[in-house]
Order: structure tokens, then sequence, then C-alpha cells
């Protein structure tokens, strides 16, 4: 494992300590009734952090096998939320299949196949099975909502997973490893970031009829605060020049907002606050990867047509 990997990973350990330590304090000096919550929470960042970095040093393998994984429950969960017709029900096999087979073409590096599977083969095909079929009513929702749940829960995020099918030798400061690690990192903290500086400083809200609780100070600070470290770890982590870091810093943290409220919107379309209780303290898998839906094939192809 490249030395500057090994680093990186001890950084998020920092990270969750302080964070853990912040906690404990905050109960002590004043404590309240969100303190269970909170403790659930960086509970929850824990576990997650572990199985990611345990991940991580595993090597290509595991890492591509837990992005399937997060890809196969997070189609569970949107499958759970949506209303499905009982004539497209077979549809979903059809469905959970096209996971791993678009995580073998990640696992072989097969870029064309990877990148036109799901936007075009699939979406010819599920319209073909459901016409056959023969069921009209509700037709054009029910092919547009199956076809967004694969968009969003298995091809968005397969671009996280093929960050790894990139050669190490275009990122000699920490390999693809790096490149995968520097787009989670910075995603998961700026939903951290703008979710604390809107609790300290927001007033003016950005979006109040999607999500009451993001303000304009969260959103402005957090890209912000995410652009600095973008700048401060990607001589480090990537290939990326000082300016193609503040570039993927600021993209990162205004996808990452997007793509929140974007599942926000969804959920209160539904009548839903979560998309399930799988992560105590914060939701479902969809809850906590709604920004690397956005920021992963942004990053993604970034950072491939400027270096690869």
């Amino acid at each position: 494992m490249p030395i500057n990997l090994q680093y990186a990973l001890y950084g998020v350990l920092a990270v969750l300590l302080t964070g853990t330590i912040a906690i404990g304090l905050k109960v002590l000096v004043k404590p309240s009734a969100g303190d269970h919550d909170l403790w659930l929470r960086i509970r929850s960042w824990w576990v997650m952090a572990s199985l990611f970095s345990l991940a991580i040093i595993g090597g290509r393998i595991p890492l591509v096998a837990l992005f399937a994984f997060i890809s196969v429950i997070a189609l569970k969960e949107y499958f759970g939320m949506i209303s499905i017709r009982i004539a497209d029900r077979h549809l979903l096999y059809l469905a959970y299949l096209t996971v791993p087979l678009q995580y073998l073409f990640v696992w072989q590096s097969w870029y064309g196949m990877f990148i036109i599977f799901i936007p075009v083969y699939m979406f010819l095909f599920m319209p073909l099975c459901m016409v056959i079929k023969g069921e009209t009513q509700g037709f054009l929702k029910a092919v547009g909502t199956l076809h967004w749940g694969l968009m969003a829960n298995v091809f968005a995020i397969s671009h996280a997973a093929y960050l790894l099918a990139l050669p190490d030798a275009g990122n000699t400061s920490a390999g693809s490893a790096g490149l995968l690690l520097f787009l989670v990192f910075l995603t998961q903290f700026n939903d951290v970031l703008q979710f604390v500086w809107g609790k300290f400083f927001g007033n003016t809200k950005v979006v109040p009829k999607i999500s009451p609780n993001k303000t304009l100070a969260g959103l402005l600070g957090g890209v912000a605060t995410t652009t600095f470290l973008a700048w401060l770890l990607a001589p480090y982590l990537t290939p990326l020049l000082r300016w193609e870091a503040i570039t993927a810093g600021a993209m990162i943290g205004l996808g990452g907002f997007v793509g929140d409220v974007t599942m926000s919107a969804i959920k209160r379309d539904i009548g839903l606050k979560n998309t399930s209780d799988m992560i105590p303290g914060h939701g479902g898998i969809l809850d906590r990867i709604d920004s690397l839906i956005f920021t992963a094939p942004l990053f993604f192809h970034f950072i491939y047509y400027l270096h690869y």
C-alpha cells in the first residue's frame, strides 16, 4: 500500500477520534435530548469507516465487492420506496442482475460496456420487456422510475468503483485507491460540513420546500471548506494540479448538495423521512450515498479525461 494512502487512513482515524471526543465533551458540558442520536451517528461512522478502510487495505477485489453490495442494498431500498406495477414485478430480477454485470465490467476494466450497458442497452431492453406484457396503464411512469433507479443506484455508484480500474501509474501519489478515498472522504465530509455550517450560521433557506434544514451558509461554507480540503489533500492522493484540485473540490461540494436535495425531493414525493433504518442515526444506505450518486460520475469523468 502506498505510504500516502496509509497516512490518509490514519487521518480518517484522527477525524473520527476528534469527532468522538467533541461529542463526548458536548454531552458532558451541555447535555440535550439529541445526544443519543449524536452517539448513534458517530458509532455508525466508526463502523462504516472501518469497513471501508479494511476494504482499501484488502485491495481491489473487496473494494469492488463492497460497492456492488452497496448498489444491491440501495436498489432494494429504492424498490421498497416506489410503487411498482404488478405487471413489472418480473423486471426486479432483471434489475438486480444488472449489478453483477455492471461490476463485472468494472472488474474487467471494460470501459466500453461499463459506460453504455445501463444507459443504452438496459434503457432499450427494459421497455421491451414491459411492452410484451401489454400493460399500458402507468407505462411511462413505470419505465422512467425503474430506469432512474438503475441509473442512480447502479450506474452512478459504479463510477466510484471504476476509479479502481484506472492504472496506478496515472497516480503515483497513492494509486487508484487514493482517488477513491479522495472522492468518498470529501463527499461524506462535505455532508457533515454543510450540516455544521448551517447549524451554527444558517438562516437563509436554500430549498425550503424540499429540505428545510439546508441553508445558504451551510451550502457556501461546506463547498468552500471541501474545496480547501481538496486543494490540501490532492497532492498526496491524486495526480491533480492545484487548480484542478480546486475545481474538483467545488464540483464535489456542489454535486453532493444536489444529490442530497434530489433524494430529499424523492422522499418528500413518496412521503418518507428515511429510505430505511439500516444505519442507526443516519437512516438507510440511500440516505448515506445520495451525495455520492452525483459526485462519483462527476469526479470520475473529470479526472479520467484530464489524466487518463
